[in-house]
């Protein structure tokens, strides 16, 4: 209990000094562009807003790099309508104060007309006041927990119903049906859980266990030895940053294998395999919705072009690949609406249908997420991910799941009254 009321306490911290910078005018409201974007000249500037130290590095750095490409590529071809894309960075460092603080920076004074940004919901939740006060635009690229519909943010990465559900869905089908949580201890892995909760009373699976460490802790260990001990059928990981480092390389060093307890994870990709260590996790799960290994031309050409920028020892994976269409469906809306201003590029964002290199995308006319192909992989010992099963086709996001009836209840309060708001303005 101590380690959870301390993550609240920080997040609660966060969110009152955005509440505090917006009231003192750091994050000022103005017109339209947000926070009075600057598009008078030659080029627009965005913010490219990312933890670049900390225990997020490990997976954020690969994601502002595919930021950067998808702008130098639209630069390459003109920019956007005429202008040139001009992105300012900035480090989120794995603390959440400093990604409202940073945000706040980004749209009162550098006035960028949207920013790219993010990973943990607990960073997002610290920029939500902030780019709604400034009524600017934040591009998020990260699968999530749902439970909100910001107007001011657009969703690239997965809700739950797209991701979390088709996992367990998957553990059901294979047997695996007795299941260990463990996460980290901040506001995705806790809701994430509740609604793994729901899901599995309602559909036949136990929850076994259900453990939290405080976000990049590496004492694993106690954790590791109740896994163990509960003998799971699997484990539904939500661990974050640099746990997941310690928790894999323990279990292995346990003598777990997959055909013991197998894991399926949410937030380790084709990045993190190698801080991981290929070895401890190979035949593991994965639950994505884009891999480097899937098959259409789109992405062969994707994969392509970012060895060629970063390495050809480098690696895509889901966030990086939701951060680069990010920038593009800015870029498609920017120019739909013929304008930079917020609400036209939001109103010409609805149902913007795109070829992305994880296959047909579709922006929701309603919420502001994207339609998404669910796909479970399996790590290999190339650190690759190999496709294990795939949706039959793109699904409907439905960030307060609405279409479950197992999920009556869990959205409430200010997730309740964002659905139905953004459901009424449709």
């Amino acid at each position: 209990m101590r380690n959870r009321r301390k993550s609240s306490l920080a997040l609660a911290t966060a969110l009152g000094m955005v509440t505090l910078a917006s009231a003192c005018g750091s994050s000022s409201q103005t017109s339209a562009g947000g926070a009075g974007a600057d598009t008078s000249g030659s080029s627009v500037k965005v913010g490219v807003l990312h933890s670049l130290s900390g225990t997020m590095a490990i997976s954020e750095k690969a994601v502002v790099d595919a930021e950067l490409m998808a702008i130098d590529e639209i630069n390459a071809t003109g920019g956007v309508m005429g202008k040139k894309i001009e992105p300012i960075k900035e480090d989120g460092a794995s603390d959440w104060p400093t990604f409202a603080d940073k945000a706040g920076k980004l749209l009162a004074s550098d006035k960028v007309a949207a920013i790219f940004g993010g990973w943990t919901s607990a960073s997002r939740k610290a920029m939500k006041p902030v780019v709604e006060g400034n009524k600017g635009l934040l591009f998020y690229p990260v699968q999530y927990e749902g439970m909100e519909v910001s107007p001011n943010i657009f969703y690239t990465g997965a809700t739950t119903n797209q991701q979390i559900v088709p996992g367990l869905e998957y553990l059901k089908e294979k047997g695996l049906t007795d299941v260990y949580l463990v996460g980290s201890d901040y506001v995705f892995p806790r809701t994430a859980n509740k609604e793994i909760n729901a899901w599995a009373k309602a559909n036949g699976m136990n929850i076994v266990g259900e453990k939290y460490l405080p976000l990049g802790d590496t004492n694993v260990a106690p954790i590791v030895s109740d896994v163990l001990a509960t003998k799971p059928k699997a484990i539904f990981n939500t661990l974050n940053g640099d746990s997941n480092v310690a928790f894999f390389k323990e279990l292995k060093a346990k003598g777990n294998t997959p055909d013991q307890i197998q894991t399926i994870s949410v937030s380790i990709a084709e990045e993190e395999v190698g801080g991981v260590g290929v070895d401890n996790v190979t035949g593991h799960l994965v639950a994505w919705n884009y891999y480097e290994t899937t098959d259409n031309a789109k992405n062969k050409e994707f994969v392509k072009n970012y060895k060629a920028k970063y390495g050809a020892t480098r690696h895509t994976d889901d966030p990086i690949e939701a951060g680069y269409n990010a920038v593009y469906i800015w870029k498609a809306a920017v120019e739909k609406a013929g304008s930079f201003d917020v609400e036209k590029v939001k109103t010409a964002a609805k149902g913007l249908k795109m070829d992305t290199p994880e296959g047909p995308l579709t922006v929701s006319d309603w919420n502001q997420h994207v339609w998404k192909t669910a796909r479970i992989g399996q790590i290999a010992a190339d650190g690759t991910i190999t496709e294990v099963w795939a949706s039959k086709a793109p699904i409907e996001p439905d960030p307060c799941l609405d279409s479950a009836a197992w999920a009556k209840g869990l959205a409430e309060g200010e997730a309740r009254a964002e659905c139905d708001a953004a459901k009424a303005a449709k």
